[in-house]
């Protein structure tokens, strides 16, 4: 029943291209989930003094 709906509302066309997008992002969500966050590294105190001397 709401496989039928969904062929409905999007046509037989799209429904392939949907899955891939739905699939690619859920590929991506787990490995950013796995691989270690890089925007939380702290900066190094010694480049930024180093850039306030001149």
């Amino acid at each position: 029943m709401i496989l039928v709906i969904v062929v409905v509302l999007f046509g037989a066309t799209r429904l392939p291209m949907i899955g891939k997008g739905l699939g690619e992002g859920i590929k991506n969500f787990k490995d950013a989930m796995r691989s270690p966050a890089q925007l939380d590294t702290p900066r190094d105190p010694k480049s930024e003094d180093s850039s306030s001397e001149s």
